[in-house]
Formats: C-alpha cells, sequence, structure tokens
C-alpha cells in the first residue's frame, strides 16, 4: 500500500514522525468535529483529509 501523499513530502513539513502524528490526528479531529457541527458529510476520512492539508503546507506546525 503506498502513502498517498508520500511519506517524503510529509516530513518536508513536519520534523518527525513523531511530531507528524500529533499534528495529523489533531487536525483530522477538528476536520471531524467541524463536518459534525456543520452537518456536512465528509467524502474522505478525517485523516485523509488532514494528511493532504499537511502535504500541502496549510498546517501550522508550531501550534500542535
Amino acid at each position: 500500500m503506498m502513502l498517498d501523499p508520500p511519506m517524503k513530502n510529509l516530513l518536508k513539513q513536519v520534523p518527525s514522525r513523531y511530531k507528524l502524528v500529533n499534528v495529523v490526528a489533531h487536525e483530522a479531529r477538528q476536520i471531524a468535529s467541524q463536518a459534525e457541527d456543520e452537518g456536512y458529510p465528509l467524502d474522505e476520512k478525517p485523516v485523509t483529509l488532514a494528511l493532504q492539508k499537511v502535504a500541502a503546507g496549510e498546517v501550522e506546525i508550531g501550534s500542535h
């Protein structure tokens, strides 16, 4: 199974795998919570969306 986005792209945004797990988990919880609060279904799983946001540089890493 290939990770999409690739781990090398994720590690360009986050300095370690341990920090990556924390950042992605936090972002995924926020995504799921917002979708539930606003009442809309997600096309992808929250973790997948969080990984895509991290890879795109859309998540502020220092705040986690």
